[in-house]
């Protein structure tokens, strides 16, 4: 039985979409060239509530991309992947093609 991680509040799971090491031809990339602020959504709590106490519900859903900030985030591990946890602030917009 697979557990799954549920984030609380605000928070978003986010698995990092990394980039080729080597171009199609076989090129090999420089590492600086690898790095992308993009990930997938994995899961999304349920939100934040307001000063009112009304439910505030994240605007991401599982399976957005989206663009995220170069520092921040914690690092989860799950079996044998990494994951990232950010809140919805935290997220600077989402990838569309």
């Amino acid at each position: 039985m697979a557990k799954r991680l549920i984030p609380t509040f605000n928070r978003i799971l986010i698995e990092k979409i990394t980039a080729p090491a080597k171009t199609t031809t076989g090129i090999l990339l420089p590492e600086s060239s690898n790095k992308l602020n993009s990930g997938k959504v994995i899961a999304v709590g349920p939100g934040s509530r307001s000063d009112d106490g009304k439910l505030i519900p994240v605007s991401l859903k599982e399976g957005d991309t989206v663009f995220l900030p170069e520092y921040g985030g914690s690092e989860i591990k799950l079996k044998d992947k990494t994951y990232h946890l950010y809140r919805e602030d935290d997220i600077l917009g989402t990838l569309h093609d």
